[in-house]
């Protein structure tokens, strides 16, 4: 790089972070990324492979301490679950990279919700730091659609390369003065961060919700999960059935057909049928047919209404 490149720091905890990476090393400078995760990842490896320190640092005063060292001419951040104080955002100039079209979904988890919430668009939204949460400028925002059966993995696949994309001609617009477009308060929602116990599945709920569900919480998540004798079983895949048969006796998490051939399970919801069509069982995949045809028939075996777990625990 020349002694004229931009100097950037990137702040980046969670999944978006290695696209952020690859899309800032071939256009500038990058002396550093601050990230939580000592392991060897895909973050990790990339960096080591451009030459890029990996710096250590969950907390905000841990990245005040880098910056002040580096200097870095502007800090990018994608995923970094903390608010960063007015104070620091002021003497340098900040950015962030947000998987949502703000102002709206403002927060935690806004991937997961989008697909749990049934919309039919995302946005990859890069703004400038202010504080407040997400609340920022706006520099650059890309609409990227839902498919209907899209997962939060293909979803994260499609955001990761928009982000790619854009963020180089953010960094360019933020470095020549611009800060962006105020945001609309009066359009601001937000979205509460999401625990693995939130992935439990209430099959009195429709097919549809229940789908949503286990689509928005594929990996890297730990998925959807019901219990099947005291078991927790992670719905990884399923879809529901067209044109179901009418049960005018329900009970919603009752196996009433087993499709060995290809090893699924059709359950009932509160308003139709589900395929459940991949499971894994203490992390090891398994054939949703052999569960069921062990285990009773039933997926129903917890009850999310009082809390008092598995009923045979």
């Amino acid at each position: 790089m020349s002694s004229d490149t931009p100097r950037v720091m990137l702040i980046g905890d969670g999944p978006t972070a290695d696209s952020a990476l690859q899309a800032l090393v071939d256009r500038f400078d990058v002396v550093g990324v601050v990230r939580n995760e000592p392991a060897e990842d895909a973050v990790v490896a990339r960096a080591r492979r451009c030459g890029v320190p990996v710096l250590a640092g969950p907390r905000p005063q841990d990245v005040e301490h880098h910056v002040q060292r580096e200097a870095p001419d502007i800090v990018v951040v994608s995923s970094f679950a903390r608010i960063l104080p007015a104070a620091m955002v002021e003497t340098t100039p900040y950015i962030n990279v947000h998987y949502a079209p703000l102002p709206a979904y403002r927060g935690r988890a806004n991937v997961n919700w989008a697909i749990i919430n049934g919309e039919h668009e995302t946005a990859v939204t890069v703004h400038s730091i202010v504080p407040g949460l997400d609340a920022g400028p706006i520099l650059i925002q890309r609409r990227v659609p839902i498919g209907p059966r899209d997962t939060v993995t293909d979803l994260y696949r499609e955001l990761n390369a928009t982000q790619a994309s854009i963020l180089p001609d953010a960094v360019k617009l933020r470095l020549t003065g611009k800060v962006g477009t105020a945001q609309d308060e009066s359009l601001a929602t937000y979205c509460c961060g999401r625990v693995p116990d939130d992935g439990l599945i209430d099959w009195s709920d429709s097919t549809e919700s229940i789908d949503r569900l286990i689509r928005g919480l594929t990996s890297p998540y730990p998925g959807a999960f019901s219990y099947v004798a005291g078991n927790r079983i992670v719905v990884e895949r399923a879809s529901p059935v067209d044109d179901p048969p009418t049960y005018v006796g329900r009970i919603p998490g009752r196996v009433v057909r087993v499709n060995r051939d290809e090893g699924s399970v059709d359950v009932l919801t509160g308003d139709g049928l589900i395929r459940v069509e991949a499971v894994r069982v203490g992390g090891e995949a398994q054939r949703p047919c052999e569960i069921a045809g062990s285990l009773q028939l039933t997926f129903a075996d917890f009850d999310s209404r009082d809390g008092r777990g598995p009923r045979d625990a």
